[in-house]
């Protein structure tokens, strides 16, 4: 992790970049002490929104399945394919 003051990217941008994208890791932005951005490569941002996209539907589906909702194994889609597959 990076911390950098708002004042050092605006005066040197591209080695920011450099940095972050070099490193595949946010730059912490401050100004007067304290926290006040993120600066992150946009892969880096996208990957971290798939990731999160991801794990929120983990969640909505461990929800369902513990609040009862019909759940099917492996063998059981297998089953319902070729059923299906044999009437047509």
């Amino acid at each position: 992790m990076f911390i950098k003051s708002a004042t050092a990217l605006r005066n040197d941008y591209d080695k920011m970049v450099q940095l972050s994208k070099e490193r595949q890791e946010p730059i912490y932005l401050t100004r007067n002490g304290e926290g006040e951005m993120v600066f992150l490569p946009i892969e880096l941002w996208e990957k971290r929104e798939a990731e999160l996209d991801l794990l929120t539907e983990l969640l909505h589906r461990e929800r369902s399945q513990i609040a009862g909702a019909r759940t099917f194994t492996m063998n059981d889609m297998r089953q319902t394919a070729k059923e299906l597959l044999d009437e047509g």
